[in-house]
């Protein structure tokens, strides 16, 4: 029988529950038991696809076309188990489903309220598909007190009853600020959030402390007398050098020990941490260092970019080497010289991105790659900014550009309305919804023999998950082949490009899908592994 674990927060938000989770995954994994992670967000969007990076970071997309939380990408990253549809779910999501069943009748004249309509749904998501599963860990979004988050507080409250007893677990995770002024660690707003989550019906049994310092035993002591927990369950959940070390860090400190007590589990094999260990002695013994420059558009919230930031430190355990990330604003390059900014870094990396502002920026940067023969990695956006700088500087098409930044005579790249899924033709309207509409989750590619971009891969067929709604123009493919780019990936039926490289370039590539969501710490994807190796190539020739 599944058993169930509750994380929720409280104090205040970005403390590490997703980071938590994740952890907590892998240990339990490590012992040998197979997990599945779900995440339950309260706002009212249906999903974060339509969400600003500033507001929401980065959207992470699953194989099966999930609009979803970045939380989502840590649990992959750390547990290997590939996410999907049904773990995420919001409040928007939730209601959009009830309203479509109340419109149909199905509540058969009933009045539909938040309980029991709404925490049954929430208790029916948390519940589903997980046949074969040893545990499933559900984040709460948001922290405790939040009026958008008391739906769920109180449907998992509804389990912690419903389920057979010993098969629930409530993990809650705090903050102990340490106050410079008073010499002192503070434990009240430890004791606060967990007397407002006692005060709709929810003990937890662990509580996990964010601190910057050693949590003293009297402070310990403290803690677990005012908030009813035992003092063993009360973690330590200090800062680290970086968040791979987590697993490890938790297990010293016996949260996973905790947790199995919790379920009446002694017998469980302790985990073999090896590959944690493996992989942050990559990362604190480095063999060498590069610098990577970031050229996008929402380099103000490095969360918006998260997955693409592990994915580059991935490429570097790979590689034994310390990736340096220098962050620029593409919009710089507009009215200044990009050398000035470009000159010192070993590669150039063009992310994903929406809309005209920036995207001159992020041309000239492509420009200077080329040109120079630096090292550049364009994905979605940034591919097809690249190729658009190709057009204009190699083929003479001087006015060539994105349709995705008005009319213009010369679509490059332009709008999809229509494309091949799984034999099933997806059409859109170019005035239609923008939610979900995108082409999203993995498709396959393929690559041509002899590419650059499949002897990295060392296969000609790959799958990779794209979220895009522009697609560069096929009908300028003869004119930039002929000016030396090459389109050596293309989707199945021929019609989408899906890369682009210059042959006579050290290392060029543009992807159309997003690489850097697959990519794990354990198993490095095979572009940010030969981006950065030709980057540490690059910088023994500077």
């Amino acid at each position: 029988m599944t058993r169930y674990i509750f994380i929720t927060g409280g104090v205040v938000s970005s403390l590490g529950k997703g980071l938590a989770s994740a952890a907590l995954g892998a240990l339990l994994q490590a012992r040998g038991y197979k997990v599945r992670l779900r995440k339950l967000d309260p706002y009212l969007n249906v999903d974060p696809g339509t969400m600003s990076p500033y507001q929401h970071g980065e959207v992470y997309v699953t194989d099966d076309g999930a609009e979803t939380d970045l939380d989502l990408g840590h649990y992959e990253r750390f547990t290997g188990v590939a996410a999907n549809q049904g773990d995420n779910i919001t409040t928007g999501r939730i209601y959009q489903d009830i309203l479509a069943k109340e419109r149909r009748g199905d509540y058969l004249g009933a009045t539909v309220q938040v309980i029991p309509h709404v925490t049954d749904a929430i208790k029916d998501f948390v519940l589903s598909g997980n046949e074969g599963i040893d545990f499933c860990l559900c984040e709460i979004g948001g922290t405790v007190g939040d009026i958008e988050g008391l739906p769920f507080f109180e449907a998992i409250r509804q389990l912690g009853n419903q389920l057979p007893r010993g098969n629930t677990c409530f993990i809650h995770l705090t903050l102990l600020p340490y106050i410079p002024s008073a010499g002192e660690m503070k434990t009240k707003p430890t004791q606060h959030s967990v007397k407002e989550l006692r005060s709709i019906g929810i003990q937890p049994d662990i509580l996990m402390c964010r601190c910057d310092r050693p949590i003293p035993e009297d402070e310990r002591r403290k803690i677990a007398l005012f908030c009813n927990v035992r003092e063993h369950a009360v973690i330590e959940a200090a800062d680290v050098d970086t968040i791979y070390d987590v697993p490890a860090r938790y297990h010293a400190e016996g949260l996973d020990r905790e947790v199995l007590a919790t379920f009446g589990i002694a017998d469980a094999p302790e985990p073999n941490l090896d590959v944690w260990s493996n992989i942050t002695h990559a990362i604190r013994e480095p063999e060498g260092d590069v610098t990577i420059a970031i050229v996008g558009k929402y380099t103000g919230l490095k969360d918006a970019y998260k997955s693409l930031m592990e994915a580059l430190v991935h490429g570097g355990i790979a590689n034994r080497v310390r990736v340096n990330l220098k962050w620029l604003e593409s919009e710089i390059f507009e009215t200044e010289d990009a050398a000035f900014y470009l000159e010192d870094v070993d590669g150039i990396l063009v992310p994903g991105g929406f809309g005209e502002r920036g995207s001159e920026g992020k041309i000239r940067a492509a420009e200077f790659a080329r040109t120079r023969k630096v090292p550049y990695f364009g994905i979605c956006f940034g591919m097809q900014m690249a190729v658009i700088e190709a057009a204009r500087d190699l083929a003479g098409i001087e006015q060539a550009s994105s349709t995705e930044f008005g009319p213009t005579n010369q679509p490059v790249v332009g709008l999809m309305t229509e494309w091949m899924r799984e034999n099933q033709l997806e059409i859109r309207a170019a005035n239609g919804d923008l939610g979900g509409t995108m082409r999203l989750g993995a498709y396959d590619a393929f690559l041509d023999e002899g590419s650059k971009i499949a002897s990295i891969y060392g296969t000609t067929r790959i799958s990779e998950r794209h979220r895009h709604r522009y697609e560069v123009n096929m009908s300028y493919r003869e004119l930039l082949e002929k000016a030396g780019m090459s389109f050596a990936g293309v989707s199945p039926d021929g019609l989408l490009p899906e890369t682009i490289e210059f042959p006579d370039h050290p290392w060029f590539i543009g992807v159309q899908y997003h690489p850097e969501l697959k990519s794990k710490p354990f198993a490095p994807h095979p572009l940010f592994r030969s981006f950065i190796e030709a980057a540490l190539t690059q910088s023994r020739l500077v």
